[in-house]
């Protein structure tokens, strides 16, 4: 248990005192981390604070247009980037080089728009789950261990690196954000990509989107869990028709947990899952094959890479 209020006071000061009278630049994706981040500095250092949404192309299906209405009372720099990461990504298969390149692609536009805007300060969203899994060599986030070693930031601020979710999530309440953001389920920094092994592709990123539409739209309001999804695996043979097809496996992912250290796979009802599956194989038509994950943390990680 965090208390919020010596919390929210800490770090308001923190990030004054770092900032100074500096503009300081922001990732804003609407997940809860930067959404509490966003509004200890919006009380801390005012209009001096930039944030900016970046459309990765990675994002969830209606991500944008949502993040868009969500935050319609602020100025969001709203960035369309697609090409520019997938052309990062291109013909990197290694989870690790795929995280990295991410990392050095979101540094060097947030530097771009950094510069557009006489920003010299980076705010970040990190917490200390993220620190544990990319200092302890888990896997490199985005944010920590994904970000390159030359960054024209002087400063980087990190307000809530030593929090949980659970307690980023009572803070959230504290400083009053909306109930969807409060309890909004992860996102990973790196968005789809993750959620792709091998190399990423549009056509890949296409399908998953869809898929983890369908496996969210099932789920978060019967279940309500920490986290569910749909990862893209690789290929495999199936059968349309009388037709033999090579077609794309899909895994769900459905897990509970209290601050995203340890999870446990969410008993879902058999004719539930079937459900699940014919709706994603009817609906995508490149889907040959539908497979539940129920592997614990530990030994997997939540996320596939």
């Amino acid at each position: 248990m965090v208390n919020t209020e010596k919390f929210i006071a800490k770090a308001i000061e923190e990030i004054k005192t770092a900032a100074g009278k500096e503009k300081v630049v922001m990732a804003l994706s609407g997940g809860v981390d930067s959404s509490v981040c966003a509004a200890l500095a919006a009380r801390a250092i005012g209009d001096n604070l930039i944030p900016i949404y970046i459309d990765t192309g990675l994002m969830r299906k209606g991500e944008t247009e949502r993040i868009r209405t969500i935050f319609s009372h602020i100025h969001l720099d709203i960035v369309h980037a697609e090409d520019e990461f997938l052309d990062a990504l291109k013909g990197i298969t290694d989870p690790e080089a795929k995280r990295k390149a991410i990392g050095e692609r979101f540094i060097r536009v947030f530097e771009r728009e950094a510069k557009k805007q006489g920003a010299k300060c980076l705010l970040q969203g990190t917490i200390y789950p993220d620190r544990i899994e990319s200092e302890g060599g888990i896997k490199s986030h985005h944010n920590v261990g994904g970000m390159p070693l030359h960054m024209e930031f002087t400063k980087v601020i990190e307000p809530i690196r030593d929090l949980y979710k659970d307690e980023v999530r009572e803070v959230a309440g504290a400083l009053g954000l909306p109930k969807e953001i409060q309890h909004r389920m992860p996102f990973p920094g790196p968005g789809l990509a993750v959620r792709v092994l091998g190399e990423v592709t549009r056509e890949k990123v296409a399908v998953i989107r869809e898929a983890n539409w369908i496996v969210e739209d099932e789920l978060v309001e019967t279940y309500h869990p920490w986290q569910c999804f749909a990862a893209l695996l690789g290929l495999g043979t199936g059968v349309k028709g009388d037709n033999r097809i090579h077609g794309w496996i899909v895994a769900i992912r459905a897990v509970n947990s209290r601050d995203g250290m340890t999870a446990d796979p969410i008993n879902i009802p058999f004719d539930h899952l079937t459900r699940i599956g014919s709706r994603i194989t009817a609906d995508i038509p490149s889907v040959a094959r539908v497979v539940y994950d129920i592997t614990a943390k530990p030994p997997a990680t939540i996320e596939y890479e």
